[in-house]
């Protein structure tokens, strides 16, 4: 062993950001990343759109209402937000600066647009785009959860066209394909580790 042999530096949390279109399955990815008890803070979402069937409030996401969203915003309390198809979304600041303060990898879902504001605030992200296998199998899931009206469908389907083209602005891609979910989740591990294992780390600011 060389004589000035070193310990590596301390590890550093990484804030890193999970996003895609509409449809691609970041909330399962992410629950099952949970499932298998990976040790990572999890950020959970502000809300103004009313919960789906077996969402749980503080779990899946806070739902709150636009008058509290938007005392939120006056505040300051919110790392990013956005309208969202007529809601709005947000991230609570405090959450992710408490999280990485603890030494915590911090996982967040955004849509692209919140991953654009992620990045701009915080260079050092980690910044993961989830594609669908193709852009039929994108459809298929959209048109599957039957939560839309025909317009709101076909409002999902224009933007996430859209959200596909801006893959370009992401470090890294992994494919969501239909009965992978495994291979996503192990994907998205891998990514975290070898980021972990840079020689010139990420450094976090908020």
């Amino acid at each position: 062993m060389p004589d000035d042999w070193s310990d590596p530096p301390p590890r550093q949390p990484l804030l890193v950001v999970i996003s895609g279109p509409s449809g691609v399955g970041k909330d399962t990815v992410l629950q099952r990343m949970k499932e298998r008890r990976m040790p990572f803070h999890f950020v959970v979402t502000a809300t103004t759109r009313p919960p789906r069937p077996g969402e749980v409030n503080g779990r899946d996401y806070f739902f709150i209402s636009n008058d509290e969203f938007a005392e939120m915003i006056e505040h300051h309390e919110l790392l990013e937000w956005a309208r969202v198809y007529n809601d709005y979304k947000g991230i609570p600041k405090q959450q992710v600066r408490d999280a990485l303060a603890s030494g915590k990898d911090v996982i967040m879902r955004l849509d692209v647009q919140g991953a654009a504001t992620v990045r701009a605030l915080s260079p050092d992200a980690v910044l993961i785009f989830l594609a669908p296998g193709s852009e039929e199998e994108l459809v298929h899931r959209l048109r599957e959860r039957k939560t839309e009206t025909p317009e709101g469908l076909k409002l999902r389907i224009a933007t996430a066209r859209r959200e596909l083209d801006r893959m370009k602005e992401f470090d890294y891609c992994v494919v969501n394909r239909d009965m992978s979910l495994e291979a996503t989740v192990d994907q998205i591990i891998a990514i975290i580790e070898a980021e972990h294992s840079r020689v010139n780390p990420r450094r976090v600011t908020l």
